[in-house]
C-alpha cells in the first residue's frame, strides 16, 4: 500500500522520458520538413502544390477513418485484455488494412473527391488513393510499440525516415517528373514510414503464433472504437477544413494559387502542433493505466502537467515563427507572403487548441460521446464560420489573400471554444482542474514580443538579421522568463535524464 501514492509521480518521469525522446524526434522533423516546405516552394510553385494539399488532405481524412480510433484505443484494448498482445495488434492491423481497402476503393470510384472538380487524374496521381494502405498501418504499428514506451520507433519513422524521404525525393524528382514529382515522392515517404514501424513491431511482439483472424470481432471493434475514430478524424480535419473550404469557395481561376500559398503557412504553423504529439504515443498507456485503477486525481495532474508543458513550448515557438511572420514565409518565395496573415492566425490558433489535444488526452477514454459532440460542435463552427468570413470578405472586396486569412481566422475561434469546452468537461468529470495555463507564461510572451519588435525595426535589407539572430532571441528570452518565473521542480523533471526501470513485455 506504501507503494501507490508513488506511482503518479513515477507517471511524470515517464512522460517526461517519453516527452524528451519526441521533442528531439520533433526538432530532427522540423529539420527535413524545412527543406521539403523550401522545395515545394521555389520549384514546384503555388498552383500546383495547392492541387496536391488538397489531395493529400482527402487521402490523409481517409487514413485516419480507416484507423477506425485504434490509435489510441489499441492502448486501452491492450490494458484489459487477458490474451497474447500480439493477436490483439495483429487484430488491429488487419481491421485497417480490411478499412483502408474500402477507403481506397472509394477515393478511385470517385476521383472528384481528391481532384475537384472534374476529378481528372494525370500521371501519377492515381497512386494516392493507395496511400491510405501505409499512411493507416504506420500508425497502428507505432501505437502498439508506444503501448510498451517504445517512441524512439515514432521517432525514427515520423521524424527521421518519412520527412527526410519526402524532401529528398521531391527535390530529386522535380528533374525527372515535375508535374508528379511530389506526390510520387509522398507515397515513397509514406510506405518508407511504415516499413520503419513494422520491423520494429515485429522485433518487439513478434509473429503470432495460432492467430486466426475473427471478422466478428473484428466488427466489434470497428463499432466499439467508431467515437475514437470519429474524433480522430475530426481532429484532423479541424487541420484541414480551411483548405477545403478554399478549394470550394474561391475562384477557380485563382483556388489553386491561393490554397497553395495557404498550405505553405499550414505547414509553417503546425510545427508547434508536432510538439503535443511528441506526448501522445506515451500519454495514452499512462492514462489508461490510472484509469484503470480509478486514480482519476493522478490522471488530472498527468493532463495538468503535460498541458503546461506543450503549452509552454508551443507558445514560444510560435512568437519566433509569427513575429517576424513576412520574413518567414519570404524565405519559402516571394509568392507566398501573402500568406503572412494568414500564418499569424494560424499559429495562434495552435496555441489555443494546446489545452484541448491534451484533454481529449483523456476525455476519449472517460467520455468518449460528449468528447466526440465538442469535437462535432467545433468542427461546425469553423466551417460556417469560415464560410462566413470568407463570402463576407469577397463581399467587402478584399483580396483573396484575405480571404484566405479569414478562413485561418475562423479555425482559430473555433479551436479557442473547443479547449475552454473540453477543459471544462473534463475538470468536472476528474474532480480536479486540468487547465494548464500559468501567468508567467503571459510575462514570458510580453518579453519575447518585445525582443520580436526591436528586431522588427530593422531595414528590409537586414531581414536575415531578423531571422538568424531575432528568432533565437525570441525563443532565448520566452524560454529563460518561463524557466525562472514559470517553472516549478516537477517541470523541471523533463530536463533531467533518468534511466528508465527494466520492465519486461507481457
Amino acid at each position: 500500500m506504501t507503494a501507490a501514492p508513488a506511482a503518479p509521480a513515477d507517471d511524470i518521469a515517464a512522460l517526461a522520458r517519453g516527452g524528451r525522446t519526441n521533442f528531439f524526434g520533433f526538432v530532427l522533423r522540423l529539420a527535413a520538413r524545412l527543406p521539403f516546405l523550401f522545395i515545394a516552394g521555389r520549384l514546384y510553385g503555388p498552383e500546383l502544390l495547392g492541387r496536391f494539399a488538397y489531395a493529400v488532405i482527402v487521402v490523409e481524412f481517409a487514413a485516419q477513418v480507416a484507423t477506425l480510433g485504434l490509435k489510441r484505443g489499441l492502448a486501452q484494448q491492450l490494458a484489459e485484455t487477458d490474451q497474447p498482445h500480439v493477436c490483439i495488434v495483429f487484430d488491429a492491423m488487419l481491421a485497417a488494412l480490411i478499412a483502408s481497402g474500402a477507403a481506397s476503393i472509394l477515393l478511385i470510384v470517385f476521383p472528384q473527391a481528391v481532384y475537384p472538380p472534374h476529378g481528372v487524374m494525370h500521371g501519377s496521381e492515381w497512386l494516392l488513393p493507395l496511400v491510405v494502405f501505409p499512411v493507416a498501418g504506420c500508425d497502428i504499428a507505432l501505437a502498439a510499440l508506444a503501448y510498451r514506451h517504445n517512441v524512439r520507433a515514432t521517432v525514427t519513422a515520423r521524424a527521421l525516415v518519412e520527412p527526410w524521404t519526402i524532401s529528398i525525393g521531391a527535390g530529386l524528382l522535380y528533374f525527372i517528373t515535375p508535374r508528379d514529382g511530389l506526390i510520387i515522392a509522398y507515397a515513397l515517404s509514406e510506405v518508407a514510414a511504415l516499413a520503419a514501424a513494422v520491423v520494429p513491431l515485429l522485433r518487439s511482439y513478434g509473429l503470432p503464433r495460432g492467430w486466426k483472424p475473427h471478422p466478428g470481432k473484428l466488427l466489434a471493434v470497428a463499432r466499439r472504437n467508431v467515437p475514437l475514430a470519429a474524433a480522430d478524424a475530426i481532429e484532423w480535419g479541424s487541420r484541414r477544413l480551411d483548405i477545403a473550404i478554399l478549394s470550394l469557395l474561391l475562384p477557380v481561376a485563382v483556388a489553386p494559387y491561393y490554397v497553395g500559398v495557404y498550405y505553405i503557412a499550414q505547414q509553417v504553423a503546425t510545427l508547434p502542433q508536432k510538439l503535443k504529439t511528441s506526448f501522445d504515443p506515451i500519454l495514452a498507456p499512462v492514462i489508461t493505466k490510472r484509469l484503470a485503477e480509478g486514480n482519476r486525481p493522478a490522471v488530472a495532474r498527468q493532463v495538468r502537467q503535460v498541458g503546461f508543458w506543450i503549452v509552454a513550448a508551443q507558445t514560444g515557438v510560435a512568437l519566433a515563427l509569427g513575429i517576424p511572420a513576412k520574413a518567414v514565409m519570404a524565405l519559402i518565395g516571394a509568392k507566398f507572403v501573402a500568406g503572412t496573415a494568414a500564418l499569424v492566425f494560424l499559429l495562434a490558433g495552435e496555441i489555443a487548441a494546446a489545452t484541448a489535444a491534451v484533454s481529449e488526452s483523456a476525455l476519449v477514454y472517460v467520455a468518449r460521446h460528449r468528447n466526440l459532440m465538442i469535437s462535432l460542435l467545433v468542427i461546425a463552427v469553423e466551417a460556417v464560420l469560415a464560410a462566413g468570413f470568407i463570402l463576407a470578405a469577397r463581399a467587402a472586396g478584399l483580396p483573396e489573400s484575405w480571404q484566405a486569412a479569414s478562413a485561418a481566422l475562423a479555425l482559430l475561434l473555433a479551436l479557442g471554444l473547443g479547449s475552454i469546452l473540453k477543459a471544462r468537461l473534463l475538470s468536472r468529470l476528474l474532480e480536479a482542474p486540468v487547465q494548464p495555463w500559468r501567468w508567467p507564461l503571459f510575462w514570458a510572451a510580453a518579453g519575447a514580443t518585445l525582443v520580436g519588435w526591436l528586431f522588427s525595426l530593422l531595414p528590409n535589407s537586414l531581414v536575415w538579421i531578423d531571422l538568424a539572430i531575432g528568432v533565437p532571441g525570441i525563443l532565448a528570452t520566452f524560454a529563460i522568463i518561463v524557466w525562472k518565473r514559470g517553472f516549478t521542480h516537477e517541470d523541471r523533471v523533463l530536463f533531467r535524464s533518468v534511466r528508465p526501470p527494466e520492465t519486461p513485455g507481457p
